[in-house]
């Protein structure tokens, strides 16, 4: 609860990112300007790119009846995050909860472990501001498409003899050492071969990563143009993942936005995927990655640390990200997640027989999951049993009512509700399409105990 409130309707901050979709094209800021504060209006020739909800101290939610943080509020009463939950993450929400909105690539970037964050903090408290990790996940509101994680390592391989841009940059000796150290043990399951593995992978990558930007602009000029000239022959063809003209034209976009940057050599390392509308993957801490357009739900331990090295111009910390990262190398359906039935819910009659449904996205962490609830008709509802631990909840389509104990809410798109521990919620559709996502943490008992993932 939330003083004797067991629900609390909430502002949220967005933040402003040249990145951002603009104006009212941005997710972002249309669910922000759902709440009728008079504090936000969107301006059409605006970037807007987030929305946060929790209690990071940098933009905390608000309560739009008191106007107090959710971070006060929780370090008020312990008992609406749990005793243990106040205990072990100090009086605060364990994730971070967001919309992100994306017209332009955002950095190639990864997000350090505990151990990494907290030196990191201790040295640099400028640009790495908490001591804490960021595993994120993230879902598709719209469609969208990112560069997750390494590629397997035949592809590397294929782009290296395929690109010779890519090769005369990282140079014909480590081009090669890669090649011959990779040879035959690409997919090797031995711990030796994939060790060796990524010491070589992590060789080529940073042997592009150091090069210096006049030589990485030079040869972009003659990729690009192999790219407008070469149409599906550009890159050998493509690789199984990707076709050569997707990834010509991937490159020909990219430079449009980021001319003659060394990302456009990175993605030939990394994987390209896209995301469907309610497709989902999970990001480690340490995983190379870079979001390049869509609206997406975004999930992740309450950090806000960010290791850059391309598409931006904010500080890059090339050393440090090229000795971090974890260099595994899969392709993207290994990232990809697998939503299942959540079974700690129970649909009326109207839910099921108009299809509803309610799907949880579970990551192999503690601090967070998250349930997509859709509501398909009228009258349509969704009861979730009482949880050991703080909910967040946020329409993105349609429009209903919350109910918390005697407490009752109409919920409109854009909406954002904090649920204190222990508090049974239910969800009621009053459209024919009425989706909300709610971001949980409960550390003991059957949430986290159903061994799905």
């Amino acid at each position: 609860m939330i003083g004797v409130r067991p629900i609390a309707f909430f502002t949220n901050p967005t933040i402003d990112k040249i990145a951002g979709k603009v104006g009212h094209d941005s997710a972002a800021a249309k669910y922000a300007a759902a709440t009728e504060t008079g504090d936000f209006s969107i301006e059409s020739e605006k970037p807007y790119a987030e929305l946060w909800m929790g209690t990071h101290p940098s933009l905390p939610s608000k309560d739009v009846e008191t106007q107090r943080s959710l971070l006060d509020l929780v370090r008020d009463n312990r008992a609406l995050l749990s005793t243990e939950i106040s205990r072990k993450y100090g009086e605060k929400l364990p994730f971070l909860f967001k919309v992100l909105s994306i017209r332009k690539a955002l950095s190639i970037q990864a997000h350090p472990n505990k151990n990494l964050a907290e030196q990191l903090h201790a040295k640099d408290p400028k640009n790495y501001p908490d001591d804490n990790h960021k595993p994120e996940m993230t879902i598709a509101v719209t469609p969208f498409d990112g560069l997750c994680g390494f590629r397997p390592l035949k592809e590397i391989s294929h782009f290296l003899a395929s690109v010779p841009s890519l090769r005369s940059l990282i140079g014909e000796e480590a081009a090669q050492e890669y090649e011959e150290d990779v040879s035959g043990r690409e997919t090797s399951s031995r711990a030796e071969d994939t060790q060796r593995n990524k010491k070589s992978l992590q060789s080529a990558f940073a042997a592009l990563m150091t090069k210096d930007k006049s030589t990485i602009a030079a040869a972009a000029k003659d990729l690009v143009a192999s790219a407008e000239n070469d149409g599906e022959k550009f890159a050998g063809g493509g690789g199984p993942s990707n076709g050569g003209k997707e990834l010509a034209d991937l490159v020909i976009r990219l430079n449009g936005q980021f001319e003659g940057d060394v990302g456009l050599f990175v993605l030939f390392f990394l994987n390209y995927v896209k995301l469907e509308v309610g497709e989902a993957m999970f990001l480690k801490a340490d995983d190379i990655h870079a979001y390049l357009s869509g609206d997406i739900i975004e999930c992740m331990a309450s950090s806000d640390n960010v290791v850059r090295a391309g598409f931006t111009p904010k500080f890059q910390d090339i050393p440090t990200l090229t000795s971090m990262l974890t260099y595994s190398y899969a392709p993207i359906s290994e990232q990809k997640m697998n939503p299942v039935d959540y079974p700690y819910v129970t649909l009326n009659r109207t839910a099921y027989s108009s299809s509803s449904f309610a799907i949880l996205y579970d990551p192999p962490i503690e601090e967070f999951s998250v349930v997509k609830t859709q509501l398909n008709d009228e009258g349509a509802k969704a009861t979730f049993e009482a949880i050991d631990g703080p909910s967040i909840i946020i329409c993105t389509a349609g429009s209903g009512k919350i109910s918390v104990g005697p407490k009752n809410e109409q919920v409109k798109t854009g909406y954002v509700f904090f649920v204190g521990a222990t508090a049974e919620c239910v969800l009621e559709s009053d459209s024919e399409s009425f989706t909300t996502f709610k971001a949980f943490c409960e550390l003991s008992g059957k949430e986290t105990a159903n061994g799905v993932h």
